[in-house]
């Protein structure tokens, strides 16, 4: 330390400035280091207050999508919120025509997503249409739709007798329509040797 201060005085005695120049130059250099000093102390970054980006929350509703057919005024594909019900779907659609039959449906089972809600249409005379086994046999010249078809229909397969015919309705109204005529194995008193006997006569 004192060397420092020993080689300080002897650069300051050989400096050739005069006695006020070199007080000046002495005043200056202390008021660098103050200067300095109060920046190191301190520090030259202020305080950045950082604001979060509001955050605008959009409520998204699951939805599916039924297709509603038959008696209906307003016959299309409708997206419902999930959860929704068969008698939903109905309103949606503007509801059933007048003499229409929704007694082999069930209003409020809930949907799902992709299904096909079919109303059965009134006759001239207003009651629904339906036909008595005998007439099914004698009309039935293509495949039966598994979907809609009213267990009156179902007896005229080879196989299904009224008991059977029963439990494929009560089995799509509890679970929704069939995926794939395969689906008929998943019915009580269905087995593969069963379903082979009317499976071509199908559709879904």
């Amino acid at each position: 330390m004192n060397s420092i201060l020993e080689n300080f005085r002897s650069w300051w005695s050989h400096i050739s400035f005069t006695s006020p120049q070199k007080r000046s130059l002495l005043a200056l250099s202390a008021i660098v280091v103050a200067t300095s000093a109060f920046f190191v102390v301190r520090g030259t970054s202020q305080e950045i207050e950082v604001v979060a980006p509001e955050l605008t929350m959009v409520e998204s509703v699951a939805q599916v999508t039924v297709d509603v057919a038959g008696a209906v005024t307003k016959p299309g594909v409708y997206s419902l919120p999930i959860n929704s019900r068969v008698i939903d779907a109905i309103k949606a659609a503007g509801d059933t025509v007048k003499g229409a039959d929704v007694s082999d449906i069930n209003l409020a089972r809930i949907i799902k997503d992709g299904e096909q809600v079919y109303i059965y249409p009134p006759q001239k005379g207003g009651s629904a249409a339906r036909v008595s086994p005998q007439r099914a046999k004698a009309k039935v010249t293509g495949p039966i739709s598994l979907n809609r078809a009213s267990a009156k229909e179902l007896e005229t397969l080879d196989g299904i007798g009224p008991v059977l015919a029963a439990r494929i309705v009560a089995y799509r109204k509890i679970n929704g329509p069939f995926l794939t005529v395969e689906d008929l194995l998943k019915v009580s008193g269905i087995g593969t040797a069963k379903y082979g006997q009317f499976k071509e006569k199908l559709r879904v």
